[in-house]
């Protein structure tokens, strides 16, 4: 089913939006919302919530590219749910190890101004990705958004588990450099 009739399913608050949505995106949700949890009953339900987030977000809501949308709202879930069981317990997860990796190059959230700096910051980071080589911008999106393994993404690109690890290495170099340049504390 095309992503236009499946919106117009959710406008016209049918149930088929639903079964067609997991129909259709299921699995690529399925596997943002595993690699950022644990147990995949977990995982089970941040999927089924974002059926349920979907759902209330259209009408009025509705999305240019569907599963950018449906991506988005898995990794928020996900990545909520996995705040809430490391606060339980402590581990070193993919997701810890990613969101590491990238700290140094991250703005301290301390600021008083912090949605407005979060709105920049964003703004400045897409504008850095998108000077990017395509190899590279896929890179950065799939390690940092989509938290793919390191040696998933070697096998993906044909590289060396170092290749990308320096590659990873100096985009967030330059990417630190250029946010300072801006003005944005890291």
């Amino acid at each position: 089913m095309e992503d236009t009739a499946i919106i117009d399913l959710y406008w016209a608050r049918s149930q088929q939006a639903i079964a067609a949505s997991e129909e259709k995106y299921g699995p690529y949700c399925h596997t943002i919302a595993r690699r950022i949890l644990d147990r995949e009953e977990d995982a089970e339900e941040c999927v089924n919530d974002t059926w349920l987030r979907a759902w209330n977000a259209m009408p009025p809501q509705r999305p240019g590219i569907l599963s950018a949308f449906f991506g988005k709202l898995t990794r928020n879930l996900s990545l909520d749910r996995w705040r809430r069981n490391k606060a339980a317990k402590r581990g070193g997860s993919q997701v810890e190890i990613a969101l590491h990796e990238l700290e140094d190059c991250l703005p301290d959230r301390r600021s008083p101004d912090e949605n407005l700096e979060a709105g920049e910051t964003a703004a400045l980071i897409s504008a850095f990705l998108r000077r990017q080589s395509e190899t590279d911008r896929a890179l950065f999106v799939r390690r940092y958004f989509h938290l793919e393994p390191l040696d998933s993404l070697a096998r993906r690109f044909g590289m060396s588990m170092g290749q990308v690890k320096s590659k990873l290495h100096r985009m967030r170099g330059r990417l630190k450099l250029e946010l300072e340049r801006e003005g944005i504390a890291v």
